[in-house]
């Protein structure tokens, strides 16, 4: 039973306050684990720019100040030599908290993702190198002002770059010697980093300082775009060789992690190539005889994406969706990797809260990040034998103070084939049932990416609900955290099941007599923005309205200009030319239903956007246009996939609210 909210606070969420809002985010902790460096950024709206400023908090009595240790230097690391920092190219070590810094390196000023080695005698970086001429200025010397590029394989563009010729490399150096690095992948055209999001967590020094290991996906071209398949190589330091320590190992393995010891490593993987949604589970590997153990395998979800050691290197601790929340988890490693009894999962918390990251391990407790609808990051410390949290952070406490909060509600409706369906229902501020109000449905990206407790810039549940709408946000087919089938479940099935259950979220809700029937609307990016022109035109006139941002709104021409073909050939289910052709291209093709729109329609397209391209939100809106439906066009010519710019994410807000006022 909903009953009214009452309002204590002054105001309700706006768009620049959410962009004013602080983000916080831990830097680094001190070798013993008991204090913590964290950074609170801040976006300034006039500049765009971002302002930090650092905190050091002691970990066993919660006491913290606001510190000017790093001097406008970035953090590097910090281990039992001391804290590592870069400036202007240079590398300083401080072994008293910043009072006296020490320079121990030069020449990086070009250096990425800079690594200290344990013992400290060695440095890691990554940079850029060339490996290919592509530029036309390259390939004839004579015509240095060509803008011209010359392709003769695919990968030719990824995310939001061209392809220019180079790949990232990682160099080795002795510490105060980086003039002289050595890159360990002289000659090869693969990259480490792995591109687009890769950073330092893809290449780490052995405990031992004698093995530098690293990720990489050692391919090019067509079998790059169509490949899932990294690696975790080892480089020994001494022989100047490399070996494959995942080889057989077919889909993505990343961020390889060793244990306190160093006898152990772990790392991220899935097992099929191509899938890259596939069930993440931790591999744990000895390092003298290499035997493995999938530590994960017996359990029937998937680990999102960060994982630490316990100080002890008798546990691992991972966060995973579970149900509609991002909750923290661990798994006792075998001491015996040889045994082939598989250890427990076990959840550590409970609630209706995102874990959204491990930051340290202090004691008993693990410092955390966690989120939920009305809040962005805090740092929380979690008590590991019962799960309890006490927040550590309170960066935005007094803003809250002031804003109206959203009450969530998760609501279990049944689909068309039977299952139960977890969705998330959200309510405006001072929520009246007596009231009636416009709701939204919300369609989630991914495909294969949880609707949880998450806190997003952009896709803001509570500025939702703060503008007035109650806001519908489905666990559909392809959520993780309801099981591995479930999440699969979505695969070459696009228009199919999802669309039912989104209607069948939107239709159970739209019972409730504060829900307005005649007010429905309709958005979503990505696969949200695909799902909004797929109901666009079978929805039955059930929404009054429809926003999509980066959308797939024709499955042929998407298929013919997206960069990763490993997702559009997994999900799809093969290409166009393919007989029998997919259902992707004819039944689940959203422009085949075009002759079915009858319903304003607003549409989001990023310029530089490689993963779903510029054509699609033409196409889209050309095609509303010449239907002679009410439309617009939110066109951001140096955004990608995301947004980005804060003056951008300004004007997405506003024009996101106006056209749903004007039409809901």
């Amino acid at each position: 039973m909903l009953t009214p909210l009452a309002l204590s606070a002054q105001q309700v969420l706006t768009p620049e306050l959410l962009w004013s809002l602080g983000r916080v985010s831990a830097a680094g902790t001190s070798p013993d684990n008991k204090t913590l460096l964290y950074k609170v950024a801040q976006t300034d709206l006039a500049t765009e720019k971002s302002n930090s400023e650092y905190y050091l908090l002691n970990l066993d009595n919660n006491q913290q100040a606001k510190t000017t240790i790093l001097e406008g230097r970035s953090l590097v690391q910090w281990d039992k030599n001391g804290m590592y920092s870069l400036k202007d190219g240079e590398l300083f070590l401080s072994k008293d908290q910043g009072k006296t810094w020490n320079r121990v390196a030069s020449g990086l000023k070009d250096a990425e993702n800079l690594r200290v080695s344990p013992d400290g005698q060695w440095i890691a970086f990554s940079k850029p190198v060339s490996v290919e001429k592509i530029l036309g200025s390259e390939i004839y010397g004579d015509v240095k002002n060509s803008t011209a590029q010359v392709y003769t394989d695919l990968n030719y563009r990824h995310w939001d770059a061209w392809n220019e010729g180079k790949a990232n490399h990682v160099f080795l150096a002795r510490t105060g010697n980086a003039a002289e690095a050595k890159d360990i992948m002289a000659g090869e055209p693969y990259d480490c980093p792995q591109k687009p999001f890769g950073g330092s967590e893809d290449f780490i020094f052995s405990p031992d300082s004698k093995t530098l290991v690293y990720v990489s996906k050692k391919k090019t071209g067509k079998a790059y775009a169509q490949s899932t398949n990294t690696d975790i190589y080892a480089y020994d330091m001494a022989a100047g060789t490399t070996v494959n320590w995942s080889e057989g190992m077919m889909g993505y393995d990343q961020a390889p992690a060793f244990s306190p010891d160093g006898k152990k490593i772990a790392w991220l993987s899935m097992r099929r190539d191509g899938y890259e949604a596939d069930k993440n589970d931790i591999i744990v590997m000895d390092v003298a005889s290499k035997a493995h153990m999938n530590v994960t395998v017996g359990w029937d979800e998937t680990v999102d994406g960060g994982f630490a050691w316990s100080t002890t290197g008798s546990d691992i601790y991972f966060n995973a969706a579970l149900k509609g929340t991002l909750q923290l988890f661990s798994v006792r490693i075998p001491s015996n990797l040889l045994v082939r009894m598989m250890p427990a999962v076990v959840q550590v918390t409970k609630g209706d809260f995102d874990v959204t990251g491990i930051v340290a391990q202090n004691g008993n407790n693990l410092v955390v990040s966690r989120t939920d609808m009305n809040h962005a990051a805090e740092l929380f410390k979690v008590d590991l034998k019962d799960g309890k949290m006490n927040a550590l952070t309170h960066v935005n406490d007094v803003a809250y103070s002031k804003i109206g909060m959203s009450q969530t509600k998760m609501r279990m409706v049944q689909t068309t084939d039977g299952k139960q369906m977890g969705v998330w229902v959200i309510y405006p501020p001072n929520f009246d049932p007596a009231k009636k109000y416009p709701t939204l449905l919300y369609c989630q990206g991914g495909p294969q990416s949880a609707v949880s407790q998450f806190y997003s810039v952009r896709w803001n549940f509570q500025l939702m609900a703060a503008n007035g709408y109650i806001v519908v946000a489905p666990n559909r087919r392809g959520m993780p955290g309801w099981g591995t089938a479930w999440n699969e479940a979505i695969s070459g099935d696009w228009g199919g099941q999802p669309m039912q259950d989104y209607l069948a979220a939107i239709d159970d809700v739209a019972k409730e007599s504060y829900v307005d029937k005649d007010r429905l609307g309709c958005v979503g990016a990505s696969y949200g923005g695909y799902s909004v022109f797929m109901l666009a035109g079978i929805h039955n006139n059930r929404f009054k309205s429809f926003i999509a941002h980066d959308g797939l709104f024709d499955m042929k021409s998407w298929y013919g200009t997206t960069e990763e073909l490993w997702f559009a050939n997994w999900d799809l289910g093969g290409n166009y030319w393919t007989k029998p052709t997919p259902k992707s291209y004819e039944q689940f093709n959203p422009s085949n239903y075009i002759d079915k729109w009858n319903t304003p329609i607003m549409i989001i397209q990023g310029g530089i956007d490689f993963r779903v391209p510029i054509e699609q939100g033409l196409e889209a809106f050309q095609a509303a246009q010449l239907r002679g439906i009410k439309s617009k066009l939110l066109y951001l010519p140096n955004e990608n996939h995301w947004v980005l710019h804060a003056h951008n994410g300004l004007v997405w807000q506003r024009e996101f609210y106006k056209w749903l006022k004007e039409t809901l």
